[in-house]
């Protein structure tokens, strides 16, 4: 982490800064590669794996049928015999065709063998909305893998956090479900925000799961979010700022493991805590944020606030998914109820 302190001349978008640290990663380990759906000749239509085919050739980044099923079965057993997949769902909302494999292989196997086979593969995903995809395409389902024991849930908001993040996923000898927002990744035809590219190092480094970082330090309340909505966030704050309300931004970058203790430290020294996610509102990160740190200083807690997607599926027309998915102004509107 100390290399993020160094001067860095060049800035990545956060699709390059991951096909730089798969890259590296396949260089360095014969037993790593990369299977989906158009990840090969098309370089996955998020980018997500742009370029790699032309240095590792076909056997190392596969295309594979429409089947996650059978190709994501099939990285759990390459991972189970001592490789180390990366598997994309371009999708994430096509999990569902393949729960068994997810939960019931991936996420467990580990645990009913006795620990005689580990799973070192990474579960990609695109997730999230804003373009207009409909309910099918459009989901962005982080609570859904953190549910599930036996699988590490990651989410990167950052260019710099992205490479380092999918570094240690790699790495990591347990399930990784790696998750990226589509709106995040900096391609021609979906415009991200400005936030999300940013100085990256050439170097290869790791940042560990469970290390949540303050993007905006704030003194009035604490804006607990990951993914797209740090940015949103990021930008409810510029506005509060000019009515006099200081708003610390938390970026949680993975939600397991969870680091409930920066969040804690944040409310404590805040007072009140909105919570903002992508995904749906009941059973998910909102609630369980807000219990985690009522479990952990119930006293520090003055108000609490949850933005999140109602329980409805998300709407094909622009005007409905744009009233649905929480913008600036909803964080900041938000924020402005707890003060």
């Amino acid at each position: 982490m100390s290399k993020q302190t160094q001067r860095i001349d060049r800035d990545l978008t956060m699709s390059r800064a991951m096909v730089e640290a798969i890259a590296d990663e396949m260089r360095d380990n014969e037993e790593v590669f990369y299977m989906g759906e158009d990840v090969a000749d098309y370089g996955g239509i998020f980018d997500s794996t742009e370029g790699l085919r032309d240095e590792f050739g076909y056997d190392r980044v596969m295309d594979v049928p429409i089947s996650e099923t059978a190709y994501l079965g099939a990285a759990v057993g390459a991972a189970q015999e001592g490789m180390r997949p990366i598997a994309e769902l371009m999708f994430v909302d096509f999990f569902g065709v393949a729960m068994d494999q997810i939960y019931n292989q991936m996420a467990k196997n580990t645990y009913m063998s006795g620990g005689n086979v580990s799973v070192p593969m990474v579960l990609t995903a695109a997730v999230g909305g804003t373009y207009n995809d409909a309910a099918q395409h459009s989901q962005t389902l982080y609570g859904t893998f953190a549910h599930v024991p036996g699988m590490k849930v990651v989410v990167p908001s950052t260019a710099f956090d992205a490479k380092g993040l999918m570094h240690n996923a790699i790495r990591d000898d347990d399930p990784v479900v790696y998750m990226f927002h589509k709106r995040l990744m900096g391609i021609g035809w979906l415009p991200a925000p400005d936030g999300p590219k940013t100085p990256v190092p050439e170097e290869d480094y790791t940042i560990p799961f469970g290390s949540a970082d303050i993007k905006r330090e704030g003194e009035d309340a604490t804006i607990v979010t990951l993914g797209l909505h740090v940015h949103r966030a990021l930008d409810a704050a510029e506005t509060l700022a000019e009515d006099g309300i200081s708003a610390e931004v938390v970026d949680l970058r993975s939600l397991v493991p969870l680091d409930t203790e920066t969040i804690v430290k944040s409310v404590e020294k805040t007072g009140n805590l909105v919570v903002v996610d992508e995904d749906y509102r009941s059973y998910g990160v909102t609630g369980e944020i807000v219990a985690s740190v009522a479990d952990e200083s119930l006293a520090a807690l003055n108000a609490v606030e949850r933005v999140a997607l109602p329980d409805v599926p998300i709407p094909y027309s622009r005007p409905l998914e744009q009233e649905v998915v929480p913008d600036a102004e909803d964080i900041a509107a938000a924020v402005e109820r707890t003060q």
